[in-house]
């Protein structure tokens, strides 16, 4: 399959904003309104997938992928090894892969599920005609946000009309879906859609399931896009584990109040964490795993709570994490090169100020004998002349409501971005408001500044043509620069001092390390889940093949256990 090779997502990249922006208020707004999930139940079928005809089965779990090829493809190659090793033990590949949310990046228009989903996962295990379809791996998927920005369009087209994804064959009809394993094992996986909700057709599905074919002694591995656990532990006004509660408790626990959760899966964050709790009494520690580290950028650690208290009186311990904390603060100093990562923000907040201050020395000439720059190219630039300094300016955008409006629209925003969720809401609008205060002070210093420079220190008339493209060049490169800095000190101080911002201070430089994945072995005895994590993914991926059947070579990936792996021996044997 031809596609083309993408980078990592730049977040901060002004256009891909605005498009996001709108795919996000588009699909929330109407949402609800054009759920595919009520259509899906009038065809599909009602019965659960059955793997019981086998002894033992190996399951892949993997979440937050279709971003850049380098993670992304690194991801997809290990997955189609045949085996991997890890302290001396050979991993089989699974014989089911659980895609867990957020396939593709940013938006799921068709072109990047291609570029970015498709064509390295078709690349790195190719479809096999010879292979009789029976014994080919199975593929299962649930949507994350991402995913629902089209109404889940393309991921249906995907997913669920029995294709392939390189050599892994899709069987689901709908977005959810439940597994019959051997051993009285279940894999459950369900679509929270945008806002946490179940639909009640999904609901039905589950219920029928559950009365007609869960048995008293049966285990569920829960498959879901959102850590509801962290992510409430994060936030004052997250409800979605009282809705994931719900969903246990009043769906799948509806004939058999006893029901073991042995884990609950999911990916949204990105990164590896393990928290375990009890979830039902007389169960055994529930395993509630985040492993979204399929190939997005990488989402900090260091945030996490040890101890997670739910509403119900029962509280989760944090295990495991990866990458560490001090390797997430260690990362999240790379703020400070935001201009580095995200140059195009810069370049339009340098926009921004060019425009702003072309304004105000235009109104300046229609208020006075002289204009701002000449006025204040007077003023050495000294801490004895802001006051001065200020004098002019006020007197001047007193007058100029369109630059007022400009700052208000610099500074609002940046005060809307901060992020209030975690608690600390004082703290977090006390650093948000000094960001759009400094975000301020850099355009008029600069102001100041170039005005001295260019009408003094080189004696450049006001008007003249190399003074307005000097002058031009300086606000966009080194205003541009200066805000982009201001931006990515504010986001380290969120997330080192406030704990705020841990995506956007996290998406910002993207990181490509830190992927994981689990890796699932059932049998008669007990389950085993090894979390495989790669702290580098392979950059140097060369196609050896041709542009319709790429192949791609590199370094070998090199991959490690991140915690000891988990045994878990059934409750009800």
């Amino acid at each position: 399959m031809q596609f083309e090779r993408k980078p990592m997502v730049g977040w901060y990249d002004v256009k891909q904003l605005m498009a996001t922006a709108m795919k996000t208020v588009i699909s929330s707004v109407f949402g609800n309104y054009t759920d595919k999930r009520e259509i899906q139940a009038f065809s599909a079928q009602e019965q659960p997938f059955d793997f019981t005809d086998r002894e033992d089965i190996w399951i892949d779990y993997i979440s937050d992928l279709g971003d850049g090829f380098n993670s992304t493809y690194t991801m997809a190659h290990l997955l189609a090894k045949d085996e991997i090793s890890v302290d001396g033990e050979a991993l089989q590949r699974g014989d089911i892969l659980i895609m867990g949310g957020d396939e593709v990046y940013p938006t799921p228009e068709k072109k990047e599920y291609q570029n970015r989903l498709q064509g390295p996962y078709n690349a790195a295990f190719p479809w096999e005609d010879d292979e009789p379809k029976e014994v080919k791996p199975k593929l299962f998927a649930i949507p994350g946000n991402h995913d629902w920005y089209d109404g889940l369009t393309n991921f249906i087209r995907l997913f669920c009309q029995d294709r392939a994804l390189g050599n892994w064959l899709t069987l689901q009809k709908r977005s959810y879906f439940a597994i019959k394993l051997p051993h009285d094992y279940w894999l459950i996986g369900i679509d929270i859609q945008l806002k946490a909700d179940i639909d009640e057709p999904q609901m039905a599905y589950f219920r029928k399931i559950a009365e007609e074919h869960i048995g008293e002694d049966d285990k569920v591995i829960l498959c879901t896009a959102e850590p509801s656990w962290t992510n409430g532990s994060l936030s004052e006004n997250f409800e979605a584990d009282d809705r994931i509660r719900f969903f246990m408790d009043r769906v799948l626990r509806v004939k058999h109040k006893s029901l073991s959760i042995t884990a609950v899966l999911t990916g949204d964050l990105h990164h590896y964490s393990r928290y375990e709790t009890t979830l039902n009494k007389g169960d055994k520690n529930t395993h509630l795993i985040t492993a979204g580290g399929g190939g997005a950028f990488m989402h900090p650690t260091h945030i996490l709570k040890e101890n997670i208290q739910f509403n119900h009186g029962t509280e989760a311990k944090l295990k495991a994490a990866f990458p560490s904390k001090s390797e997430s603060k260690g990362l999240s100093w790379r703020n400070l090169a935001f201009p580095y990562f995200n140059w195009s923000m810069g370049l339009f907040l340098g926009i921004f100020h060019l425009f702003t201050a072309w304004i105000l020395q235009s109104n300046s000439i229609h208020f006075g004998e002289t204009s701002l720059m000449e006025t204040i190219s007077e003023l050495d630039i000294s801490f004895s002349n802001i006051d001065d300094y200020l004098l002019i300016l006020f007197n001047l955008i007193k007058h100029s409501p369109s630059v007022v409006f400009l700052n208000l629209i610099l500074f609002g925003g940046i005060w809307a971005f901060t992020d209030t969720a975690n608690g600390k809401k004082k703290w977090n609008n006390i650093a948000g408001v000094g960001h759009g205060i400094f975000q301020l002070w850099n355009l008029y210093f600069w102001i100041w500044c170039f005005s001295v420079w260019n009408l003094k220190g080189f004696s450049l008339p006001v008007d003249g043509l190399w003074q307005i493209a000097l002058f031009s060049i300086e606000m966009i490169a080194i205003g541009g620069l200066a805000s982009g800095f201001i931006f990515g000190v504010y986001l380290l101080v969120s997330i080192l001092v406030f704990q705020s911002h841990p995506t956007e201070a996290s998406s910002s430089y993207s990181h490509e390390g830190y992927k994981n994945f689990l890796r699932m072995h059932l049998t008669k005895d007990k389950l085993t889940i090894y979390p495989i994590g790669i702290k580098n993914v392979v950059n140097n991926w060369t196609n050896i093949g041709t542009v319709e059947k790429p192949k791609f070579t590199g370094d070998e990936i090199e991959h490690e256990l991140i915690e000891n792996k988990l045994i878990i021996i059934p409750q009800n044997p």
